[in-house]
């Protein structure tokens, strides 16, 4: 159903390139009608004028002679009952004047007239047989035209379809890539091509450059990572060794900072290979919560609603929510809260929230944001965004209309739950 939606919508996309060069061919079909129907038009009004004045001169010519026979004339007009126009125009003898009469439009005249011996003889031809095939003719052209645009104008929008389908292939891999699918394609046969085979082609060159840069990245993470375990465990040997004082405290505390940061780069070196799996099992998913909310030290207040259950990897869902109290303690405001609602675990503070940056782009490595969030290597976000997708959840990032960041991860399947609500605070 939402397939053909969609198909209808597109459809009916008036902003499509199907419609615009429906469009085009239409408004180019009635330029070329219009332009043949003008010619059309005057080519037979001129050639009825001809017959016109062809047949008034042959009814005005036995008229004369007869009136130079006989010096009357059948019939001999008097000027002043022809029209002025036709007066006005009359000159020398044997020289025939013309004028097309149309003061009644559906009735019009030819008249013809000669100057014989000062007296002006003029004969007159109803022309109506002509304009009612002109008439005629206007209208079979007319009717052609719209005949021919109703047969062109949808063969225009079927002929476009192939070129939209293309485009719409490159905007789908674009947005594909975009999302993060390295490894799409739209895949162009041969060189050169039309214009969309070239965007095509920029494209998967694009995807290709990119996807070596990031490959590149990853690599380099990793690799400086694993370079700074040894000499990172030389220095926490080091530091235990040191006597106790304020100096080995403080060197103590940034080795483990350091530490931290190597395992965090590790970590984020094998979610980006996509080396993790997920080892799933039922769990207990109030309980869950409440034992990596403990573990992580921090004061928190815990809402569990009923007793969800939920098949999930208990270990990464752990990392998920430890890195998510940390990042609320360490950039928000207290109290940060966590609620258990079926399989959705919210995360809040009340802090600034998060930035317009993170919303829009997601957790970048290395970035915090806004600097009233505090200070960070901005790891801890994009480890649970990444741990949360090997579990198969989804994770977003949003803030409370009264104020505080909000981070809510709602696992896959369905959870069964009591309706009792135990508040825990930890």
């Amino acid at each position: 159903m939402g397939t053909l939606v969609r198909a209808a919508r597109e459809l009916l996309n008036w902003r499509s390139l199907r419609w615009k060069i429906a469009a085009l061919v239409a408004m180019a079909s009635c330029a070329v009608a219009l332009a043949v129907g003008v010619l059309v038009h005057r080519s037979t009004f001129d050639r009825s004028m001809s017959i016109g004045r062809e047949r008034a001169t042959n009814a005005l010519g036995p008229v004369v002679d007869q009136y130079r026979r006989t010096g009357v004339a059948d019939p001999l007009q008097d000027p002043g009952a022809m029209p002025d126009a036709l007066v006005r125009q009359v000159r020398g003898p044997g020289q025939v004047s013309f004028w097309y009469d149309d003061r009644r439009p559906d009735t019009p005249w030819m008249w013809a007239a000669e100057s014989v011996d000062g007296q002006v003889i003029a004969v007159q031809m109803e022309l109506g047989s002509e304009l009612r095939s002109l008439q005629a003719l206007d209208r079979h052209i007319v009717e052609a035209s719209l005949a021919v645009l109703a047969v062109v104008v949808p063969l225009a929008a079927l002929a476009a379809e192939l070129p939209n389908r293309r485009l719409r292939r490159v905007a789908g891999t674009a947005r594909r890539i975009a999302a993060g699918d390295l490894d799409a394609r739209i895949g162009t046969r041969g060189s050169g091509g039309d214009e969309i085979t070239q965007i095509a082609a920029a494209v998967d060159t694009m995807a290709d450059s990119l996807r070596d840069r990031l490959v590149s990245e990853q690599r380099f993470t990793g690799d400086v990572a694993h370079e700074l375990r040894t000499p990172l465990m030389g220095l926490t040997t080091a530091s235990e060794l040191l006597p106790e004082g304020e100096a080995a405290d403080l060197v103590r505390d940034r080795v483990r900072v350091l530490r931290s940061l190597v395992e965090s780069l590790l970590e984020i070196s094998r979610l980006d290979a996509c080396a993790e799996r997920a080892e799933r099992a039922v769990v207990p998913l109030g309980r869950v919560v409440e034992d990596s909310v403990r573990r992580a030290g921090l004061q928190v207040r815990l809402t569990v609603t009923g007793d969800p259950v939920a098949e999930t990897d208990p270990r990464r869902l752990d990392r998920i929510i430890a890195n998510l109290v940390a990042n609320a303690h360490r950039h928000g405001v207290s109290p940060v809260e966590v609620t258990v609602d079926g399989t959705t675990i919210a995360v809040r503070d009340h802090g600034p929230g998060f930035p317009r940056e993170l919303l829009a782009e997601g957790p970048q490595r290395f970035r915090t944001g806004a600097a009233e969030r505090g200070q960070g290597h901005g790891l801890g976000l994009t480890i649970a965004l990444g741990q949360a997708q090997v579990i198969g959840a989804e994770l977003t990032f949003g803030n409370a209309p009264d104020g505080g960041a909000v981070a809510e991860l709602r696992l896959p399947g369905g959870a069964r739950s009591r309706t009792d609500t135990r508040p825990t605070r930890t």
